[in-house]
Parts: C-alpha cells; structure tokens; sequence
C-alpha cells in the first residue's frame, strides 16, 4: 500500500470524465471481498480525495488527470488477459494524464510506458495460526509497566509532535513520508480508523499505531511512529501485541501488515508471525502530451 500512497497528490488540471456511480452497496461488496489494503475505499478516498468506480470485479480510484487502478480482482483469480481488457475500458472510459497501476504483474501493454516501477510483498499474520513467542510477550509486558496503551480515533496535536519529531530524525523515503503527512486529513474522516496509544507515566505520547478496522475479514497495519525523546524500549512491540488483540476481538482472521518496504520493516514484521502472501508490482505511465520542444532541442533533433 505504501508505494502507491506517495502518487496521491493531486494534479491541477481536471477532465471532464465522470467516476462510475459507486454507492454504499458496493462499498459493502468490495469490504467483504477485499484482501489487500488498496480495496479498503475510505482509507484510499480519504487520502486522495478521489472517487472510486468498479469495473468487472476490479475497483478503481479517479480524481482530475489522474487514476489509481487496482489490479487485484475481488472475485476472480488474476488473469492477465482479463487484467488488459479492463486496462483497456478504463483508459477508454477516463483517459487519464497519468495511471497508476499495482496488481501482482504489470500489464504487457505498460510495460514500455512505464516511466517508474517499484516491487514488493504484501506480509499478512494468521491469527488462527499464530502465537507470539514468549520472549515478545515478555518484553511487551515489561514495556507495560511504563506505558498505558489506549485505543482511540483523534490525531492530536501530540500525535503530530510524534511525526514531526521522527520525520526530523531520518529521512523518509518520499512514499513513506506522504502517507504520515495524510494520516491527520485520514484519521479525521474515517470511522473506521484506529489509533493504539502509548502513553508514559509523565502522560507523554511514546508511540502510536494508525490500524484501519473496515475490511471484513482483516485489519490493515496502516503506520506506526515513535519518540526519541518519550522513548519507552519496546513500545512498539506492546501496540504490536494491542493490535492483535483488537483484531482477534473484532472475530478478524488476519493482520495485513503492508508492504516489506526496507529490511529493517520487514524483520519487525516477521519477528512476530508475519509472512509474505502476495507479490506486489506498481508502475506509473503518464498520457499526456510532451513537454513543447524548445528551440535549441528542435535543433538538434532535426525539426528545424
């Protein structure tokens, strides 16, 4: 989800295309089939102020000159015909200036137009078949003699302190880095968001966790954040054990844990039960039409 996250900042230029009409009913259908978190419309539409549509059984987003395709089908197995076909209606549909598609394999036909690609795994956790290892029970209980976690749904300026601070600290990847500055707009629109706070004794913010509840069968692991200067040692591994057990009392069978992303992300997740369940690919093509050349470039290409 990361990766395609960064591509939702919005382009000036609008067209005169219309979104598909998408009402309640088919956010309930897509909820009930979804299995990653791209199909999850409200934490998609709310970070990039687009509408979605569906074509066949594969969910779109479109706002101005742009469109976010889902390649992932909700019903069917991933067919790359079928994929192309749909490709085909989209782009006949909304002709958008810029596409970004993400779907297990990239269509044949963008493969040459493809101005950025990024490759991925989705990690997912098995509740049913996952316990947590005595030694990260261990250390999230010592870590809860210090911090009092709480579950809640407003992005507080402290929140925003937290985010600031860790943005400050490293550099963040562009695509990381976009989806923290959209969590406030995010988490105020949404019903079905989840903060896990960690607060300390001096009733400071340690850590937090954004988790997104509406899909029915799993919860998305959205981001988490930390302080230096509130550190608490394992606080993280504490609002990792919360989140399973939020999950487990929703009655959900799994945790989507996003994207690898770097090393260091995919070990945290792995540590504690997650594992790889489906390839992810994102390409971006865009449409529009050439920058004009200018005199010297005409020159030298032999148009003058």
């Amino acid at each position: 989800m990361i990766g395609i996250l960064q591509k939702l900042i919005s382009k000036q230029k609008s067209t005169s295309n219309t979104p598909s009409a998408f009402g309640p009913e088919d956010e309930r259908y897509v909820l009930e089939k979804a299995y990653v978190p791209e199909h999850i419309v409200s934490l998609m539409s709310l970070i990039s102020n687009s509408e979605p549509f569906l074509v066949k059984d594969q969910l779109g987003y479109v706002k101005d000159n742009w469109l976010i395709l889902v390649g992932y089908p909700l019903e069917e197995s991933f067919s790359p015909e079928r994929c192309e076909t749909v490709l085909d209606q989209v782009l006949e549909t909304y002709h958008p200036e810029y596409l970004w598609f993400i779907g297990p394999e990239i269509p044949t036909s963008l493969l040459e137009s493809c101005r950025e690609r990024q490759t991925d795994e989705y990690l997912t956790l098995d509740l049913g078949c996952t316990q947590p290892k005595s030694s990260l029970r261990r250390v999230a209980r010592k870590a809860a003699e210090r911090l009092t976690v709480e579950r809640g749904q407003t992005f507080t300026s402290e929140h925003e302190t937290l985010v600031s601070e860790f943005r400050d600290r490293q550099e963040l990847p562009p695509m990381v880095e976009e989806l923290y500055c959209a969590m406030p707009h995010y988490v105020a629109g949404s019903s079905s968001a989840c903060l896990l706070n960690a607060w300390d004794e001096k009733g400071d913010l340690s850590a937090f966790y954004v988790v997104e509840l509406a899909a029915k069968e799993f919860d998305t692991y959205v981001l988490g954040c930390y302080s230096r200067q509130n550190y608490v040692p394992h606080a993280s591994d504490l609002l990792f054990l919360d989140m399973m057990e939020l999950a487990r009392e929703r009655g959900k069978r799994s945790i989507n844990l996003g994207l690898g992303v770097n090393e260091g992300i995919r070990r945290f997740k792995q540590k504690w039960g997650g594992f790889p369940f489906l390839k992810y690919e994102f390409c971006e093509c865009y449409y529009g039409r050439p920058e004009p050349l200018s005199l010297i470039d005409m020159l030298l290409d032999g148009k003058i």
